[in-house]
């Protein structure tokens, strides 16, 4: 089969799945491998570069992957990584990884760059973006990640500038590094050192036990009885008052109800006491004044007289002379214009009615109303709005013992569900322990421990002041959220010494095989598609990595499975094997990788 060969810098193309590139494979079994035929030339490059001339050896291209015709092994399903694109990261300047189904293992010299490839899945997933792996001279460092999915694979992309600025891209769309990691971080599981160490976490231990025992709909019964507890317990809180209190705080109510619905407030009242006593104080002084206008208008001697022998005058002169009939006209409309005056003058005086005693109602009724407002609100609607308050106060107050009581009632219901809950899931995580036990030991004894060396012990802890305190066995332990049993993996590496906790006595080679040992135990109940291991053979050698690769090589039957190693042990487990090796190139230093045919490996 010809090579098929991509020009440099170009993307990753979508393919449908199934295409040549990334067939689709049975699976199979150990057995297999014995089997298998000599191993074909079907010749992908992997280094993205330009095709060579005519002629020119397979030797001078950049990089060319020896891939077998047989069928790999493993899980070939959706969300499995198709393919790792890298460009211009560190040592990498530009290559392309296909992975196939089953185990595949990247091994070559120390700082060749394996882990480079692992940081780059990581980029691809979402994780921080580092300025320092962008390759010396470049613009930008580039990552695509291909994942198997219908109808058509998923693009995962990363592009971290040197200047500092990170993109992400979920195939042709522009999201958030916290986007891209939350639609793909499902799909690969990196285990380094990091994420050993979480084994030592006795909270992680209890997650992976509920994994294994299948317990989410037990830890969501007992959340959820727990939060209900704690939700009557924060309004008992609130009820929680002292009766001298209480009654000490009815008597003030009372008080205040009583005063500002004796008061009879009307909104706005205020505004018109205001007016009718600023008209009442000056009642007197208005009077007097009114009488005067109307006396020099109507009195004898006053202007209306006077202005009407003016008018007699003009009328009888005009009888002589027609000029003078102007005269009398304009006289005639002043005549008319006073009797209107002097008429209102008259209506308003007999409006004003000066009462003393009237004013000082009116004084003492304002003064009231200061009084609440001062002590009540900022005006009539305000202390309303109070006396109101303070007498739905009063009803509350008054029902406080029932509602204490019908409280303390349902805490002893709700205390009651959360022991129920909480007691089947203890239970169950006591069977699931037992399995757990025997099923990871027995991974151990493959592993090169000794039977017994495994055991995961569950513990309970007396309850504190702020927790629910529930009855088990005779006990009062402590429940939360998450039930009420401590869970501690224990471990004996070495004969004759007693199973302490896996914290305070695995060493790192240790922990890795204890690590893979759950991880290969809990493999059915684990939905990621690919795990990663990087330094899984830390701390080991000799006759105990081969075991270690055979149980890679188990697990990689329920997953794709990526490992960097470098132990031929582990590598010879490999579905498909990857030789990473530095390079010097128009003098700079690169990372090139190789998949090797059976006669390579």
């Amino acid at each position: 089969m010809p090579g098929r060969r991509r020009p440099r810098g170009a993307r990753l193309d979508r393919r449908p799945r199934g295409h040549p590139a990334v067939g689709r494979r049975r699976r199979r079994g150990p057995g297999d491998r014995a089997a298998d035929p000599v191993p074909g030339a079907c010749r992908l490059v992997a280094l993205l570069g330009p095709r060579p001339p005519e002629g020119r050896a397979a030797a001078d291209v950049t990089e060319v992957i020896e891939r077998d015709e047989r069928a790999p092994a493993g899980v070939d399903g959706p969300g499995r990584l198709l393919e790792l694109a890298v460009r211009d990261l560190a040592l990498i300047e530009r290559l392309r990884l296909e992975l196939a189904p089953g185990l595949n293992v990247l091994t070559g010299e120390t700082g060749a760059g394996k882990s480079l490839l692992i940081d780059a899945l990581g980029l691809a997933l979402g994780a921080r973006a580092d300025t320092s792996l962008v390759r010396h001279g470049a613009e930008a460092a580039r990552v695509e990640a291909l994942f198997d999915r219908l109808p058509e694979p998923l693009i995962a992309a990363r592009e971290v500038a040197a200047a500092g600025r990170s993109t992400a891209r979920l195939d042709d769309e522009t999201v958030t590094a916290g986007r891209l990691a939350e639609v793909v971080g499902p799909l690969v599981e990196i285990h380094g050192q990091h994420e050993q160490s979480r084994l030592l976490d006795e909270g992680w231990q209890r997650e992976l036990l509920d994994a294994y025992g299948d317990h989410a709909a037990l830890r969501a019964a007992v959340a959820a009885a727990v939060s209900q507890w704690r939700e009557n317990r924060a309004a008992m809180s609130e009820l929680a008052i002292e009766p001298r209190e209480a009654e000490r705080r009815l008597e003030i109510l009372r008080h205040e109800v009583a005063e500002i619905g004796g008061a009879r407030l009307r909104v706005g009242e205020a505004a018109e006491l205001r007016e009718r006593l600023e008209l009442a104080r000056h009642g007197e002084a208005i009077a007097r004044g009114a009488a005067a206008i109307r006396a020099a208008l109507d009195g004898e001697d006053q202007a209306r007289e006077a202005l009407g022998t003016a008018l007699g005058e003009a009328r009888s002169v005009a009888r002589f002379d027609s000029r003078f009939e102007a005269i009398a006209d304009r006289l005639a409309g002043l005549d008319a214009e006073l009797e209107d005056v002097a008429s209102e003058v008259r209506r308003l005086a007999d409006a004003v009615d000066f009462d003393a005693a009237a004013v000082l109602a009116m004084e003492e009724r304002l003064s009231r109303i200061y009084s609440l407002e001062r002590r009540y609100g900022d005006d009539e609607a305000a202390v309303i709005a109070h006396g109101e308050k303070a007498a739905a106060e009063i009803e509350r107050l008054e029902r406080l013992d029932a509602q204490r009581r019908a409280r303390q009632a349902d805490d002893a219901r709700l205390l009651t569900a959360v022991a129920a809950a909480a007691a089947e899931l203890s239970n169950r995580r006591r069977e699931a322990a037992a399995r757990l036990s025997g099923a990871v030991d027995a991974v151990l004894r493959g592993l090169g421990f000794r039977p017994g060396s495994f055991d995961v012990e569950l513990g309970r802890r007396p309850a504190g002041r702020d927790e629910p305190a529930v009855e088990l066995d005779g006990d009062a332990v402590a429940c939360d959220s998450t039930g009420v049993d401590e869970v501690v993996s224990r471990f004996a590496p070495n004969p004759g010494e007693p199973a302490r906790p896996l914290a305070k006595i695995a060493s790192g080679g240790e922990l890795s095989r204890v690590a893979l040992a759950v991880k290969q135990v809990l493999a059915a109940a684990d939905a990621t598609p690919t795990l990663v291991f990087d330094e899984v053979d830390a701390g080991i050698g000799g006759r105990t990595a081969d075991p270690i690769g055979r149980s890679l090589w188990s697990l990689a039957r329920d997953h794709q499975v990526l490992v960097v190693t470098h132990l031929p042990q582990i590598a010879a487990h490999a579905d498909a094997h990857y030789r990473i090796a530095k390079r010097e190139r128009d003098a700079r230093t690169v990372t090139e990788v190789e998949r090797l045919d059976r006669e390579g490996r």
